[in-house]
């Protein structure tokens, strides 16, 4: 399994972002997927997630009714539309890989090379 993510750079406070991450094998093996971040001098943290099959998803509070989740297992590639970017979501986010299970215990085994967003005015 292997996973690159893109679509990360500068934002203004307020705006959107959308990132991208390409996984290959992750519908053939059925993982889940999700998006962990690390914001400088902080440890990494979950973000969100979202099962194979039925698309379940969970959020950390700090993200809920601004962040996205959603996967589209025909291009193996899950998403984070993220919206209403604070100061505070300045982070390298990382996309991983594997059970729903490991997702939610924030100890997925597959990760991606991270991708930089800052938001900045």
């Amino acid at each position: 399994v292997q996973l690159q993510a893109s679509g990360g750079g500068p934002v203004q406070p307020g705006g959107s972002l959308s990132l991208s991450c390409a996984c290959s094998g992750c519908t053939s093996w059925r993982y889940s997927m999700g998006w962990f971040r690390q914001a400088p001098a902080k440890d990494r943290e979950f973000v969100a997630a979202i099962s194979w099959g039925l698309g379940r998803t969970y959020y950390v509070d700090a993200v809920k009714g601004r962040f996205a989740i959603s996967r589209d297992d025909a291009n193996d590639t899950v998403y984070l539309q993220m919206s209403s970017l604070e100061f505070e979501d300045t982070a390298v986010y990382y996309c991983a890989a594997d059970s729903y299970t490991n997702l939610l215990r924030r100890t997925p085994r597959y990760w991606g090379q991270g991708t930089q967003v800052t938001v900045s005015s």
